[in-house]
């Protein structure tokens, strides 16, 4: 059953029927044929029901978490974390048909707390008259601030409000520790090439509410092309699409042809020169990046200037080496990291070709730096104790303790001062007590990182002896 929400206040806190959320049944059909024609492709293509979602299996597959919760109209709180274009907004739609609770949206950017009153006041009109709970969809919960969503809390906590937030920000630092607490944060992935191509042939075949009735046809190459430029963003490629389309119906309306040529001239980028599976392309960054690893110059000059030749964006690879120095290079030579991003920010300030040449620069100082993983493994190793130990509590001498209270609790008590040591140097342990003694970090000795290897032996040294 359908919820639909009604209210007198007409504020930023919308019912579904009202934001469009829901199909409007008592449209017309002359609404509804406006609607087709005059909201973009990827609003007319958006999924009507969890069969017709491309994607996500982990959440709206056959055994996903999110279609067994709705299956048992079981709904929890929570939020979808991921890319533009991933199906976000689209999942709470679906949600918002499926389930028997009332639905809400509100907005982060518009409302504020005496709305989230409103809404809640509203919710308790639902549970007591209708017996229904109330689903509140918020997308872009990360522009919500602190005051708006500790309002939030005790109704999120007591279930009188099942929150559903969307954002393309880190929970993590963007929600307050209880509210995140009290809801599963869903990560949601960008769409694969083999999801986007699935999702623009329907746009490309349907009559109702894609390009079906113009009878237009697209090229391997142009389709490739506007899924390459998409980078795992549906609307992004529905987008592209339906530009490629309007200039194909332009150059021939009898018998419109999406070509190469039409979508780059849509997309205003040149087309990537690779084979269509993208193989080529990941073939030439990882030649690009075992050259650098293999301190081989030549070889990383002539895998750089194939990609740049073959059209693929200079700012990929120079990402690619800012993290290769960080990856590969690390404290062995830390200059590689100001070397790599001096490039970048070189290109972006000369632009294409002669920004070019400081990714040449660039390439070059890698391939010929010391290498070092060691930080890399180090990272490594610290997440995967993390994941195993959870969150250990951090030891009292050595949290902040800028309240009597704090203080009067034990923290930060005992806790010495490094520099009030000679060479500032004191054994201290910051790990927590689980963890005390565990080395995580190994540097090598090759380059830079073989004088912190010996400078971090000396202190040991001097830390035994105390």
């Amino acid at each position: 059953m359908s919820p639909t929400g009604t209210r007198k206040n007409k504020g930023a806190i919308r019912s579904a029927a009202e934001t469009g959320l829901l199909l409007d049944e008592s449209s017309t059909p002359e609404t509804n044929r406006m609607t087709a024609t005059t909201a973009p492709l990827a609003d007319r293509m958006r999924p009507r029901s969890f069969d017709d979602f491309v994607g996500q299996p982990h959440l709206v597959g056959k055994d996903g978490l999110l279609r067994q919760a709705l299956r048992r109209d079981h709904l929890f709180s929570m939020i979808f974390w991921g890319p533009p274009g991933s199906g976000k907004t689209t999942l709470a739609r679906l949600a918002a048909t499926e389930t028997q609770a009332h639905f809400e949206t509100f907005s982060a950017v518009l409302s504020g707390v005496k709305e989230i009153r409103a809404m809640i006041e509203e919710a308790r009109t639902q549970l007591h008259r209708h017996g229904k709970k109330t689903i509140l969809f918020v997308d872009e919960i990360h522009r919500f601030n602190k005051t708006q969503q500790d309002a939030f809390l005790p109704h999120v906590e007591t279930g009188l409000v099942t929150l559903i937030g969307a954002t393309t920000e880190n929970p993590s630092f963007e929600v307050v520790a209880p509210l995140l607490s009290r809801v599963r944060v869903l990560v949601l992935s960008p769409y694969t090439e083999e999801e986007l191509a699935i999702m623009l042939r329907r746009a490309l075949d349907d009559p109702e509410r894609g390009l079906g009735r113009l009878n237009i046809t697209a090229e391997p190459e142009a389709m490739d092309h506007l899924i390459a430029v998409a980078d795992g963003d549906a609307r992004a490629a529905l987008n592209g699409l339906e530009a490629a389309a309007v200039l194909a119906e332009e150059s021939n309306r009898d018998a419109p042809v999406i070509t190469r040529d039409v979508a780059e001239q849509a997309l205003q980028r040149r087309f990537l020169r690779y084979d269509k599976s993208g193989e080529e392309h990941y073939n030439l960054i990882s030649a690009l990046h075992k050259s650098l690893r293999g301190s081989d110059p030549d070889a990383a000059l002539y895998w750089l200037a194939r990609m740049l030749t073959a059209g693929e964006d200079p700012l990929y690879i120079a990402r690619r080496m800012v993290r290769f120095a960080s990856e590969d290079v690390g404290l062995a030579d830390p200059a590689a990291l100001s070397v790599s991003l001096n490039a970048m920010e070189s290109f972006r300030f000369l632009g294409s070709p002669e920004g070019e040449l400081a990714l040449a620069e660039a390439a070059v100082y890698l391939a010929a730096a010391p290498k070092s993983n060691s930080l890399y493994r180090a990272m490594g190793a610290v997440r995967k104790t993390i994941e195993e130990t959870g969150a250990l509590p951090v030891p009292l001498d050595v949290r902040n303790a800028p309240t009597k209270l704090m203080k009067d609790l034990g923290y930060g008590k005992n806790y010495k001062y490094a520099h009030d040591y000679p060479d500032a140097q004191v054994h201290q342990e910051a790990l927590p007590e689980k963890l005390r003694n565990r080395i995580f970090y190994r540097p090598t000795d090759r380059g830079y990182e073989a004088r912190v290897r010996d400078r971090l032996l000396a202190w040991k040294k001097l830390k035994q002896r105390e």
